[in-house]
């Protein structure tokens, strides 16, 4: 009598392996992409080796308990990856949607730059660590002498802003903020870059501004705050 029993060292992975082999050499695509097992599948080939097994040397259940774990593990990473896709997708369109809103809008990053429009006005901001009474802007030129001071008096702590009328278009100013409160002790001040968005680049992974003043564009991750339309 022939024996048709399939020996307990062929386990479901090996018949799995050689399914798919098979499978994909009778009917692969044009492409070449080989056809893969879903769990389906698995669960079908589990059960063939279960119903042919040699009754004296039955399959181990443990060893198809672990088996069946691995081919759960990767069809769920599947789904996860799928998952994550759509989640990706949906967030680009969000921060696309968040930088078109920003076009026309003045916004602040961390840095010191003063950059004048066309009619020579330039704007700053500021963030005081606590409230001052003296607040003194000095605009610096490119080659660091002193262009202009600004005297903006007493200020409450916080973010602050300013607008300087005395540059020229494409010129590189710096300032800096000299702040004291009442007893003449420093304030701290960390300055900000303030540039105009003229548009949105959508050539890198992930949409950045295109501003006025500078031909880097900003990430959105950089942008401190918003000041609002440009004046």
């Amino acid at each position: 009598m022939t024996n048709l029993a399939i020996p307990s060292t062929i386990n479901a992975a090996s018949v799995a392996a050689s399914t798919t082999a098979k499978t994909s050499a009778g009917s692969g695509s044009g492409s070449g992409s080989a056809s893969t097992l879903t769990q389906s599948d698995f669960l079908q080939l589990l059960t063939a080796q279960l119903k042919y097994q040699t009754p004296n040397s039955p399959a181990d259940p443990t060893q198809m308990a672990s088996e069946f774990a691995q081919i759960s593990t990767v069809d769920g990473i599947n789904k996860l990856n799928t998952q994550l896709g759509t989640i990706q997708t949906g967030a680009a369109a969000g921060q696309m949607a968040q930088a078109s809103d920003l076009i026309g809008k003045q916004v602040a990053v961390s840095g010191d730059a003063l950059t004048p429009n066309a009619a020579g006005t330039a704007s700053g901001a500021f963030n005081l660590g606590n409230a001052a009474s003296d607040v003194t802007v000095t605009v610096l030129n490119p080659n660091d002498t002193v262009a202009d001071t600004i005297n903006l008096g007493a200020l409450q702590a916080g973010q602050q802003n300013f607008t300087w009328n005395k540059g020229v278009a494409g010129t590189a100013y710096s300032y800096q903020v000299d702040a004291l409160d009442a007893s003449g002790a420093a304030v701290s001040a960390n300055p900000y870059s303030v540039y105009t968005v003229l548009g949105v680049n959508v050539s890198g992974g992930a949409p950045t501004l295109n501003v006025q003043g500078t031909d880097t564009p900003l990430s959105l991750s950089s942008i401190a705050t918003v000041l609002g339309a440009s004046s």
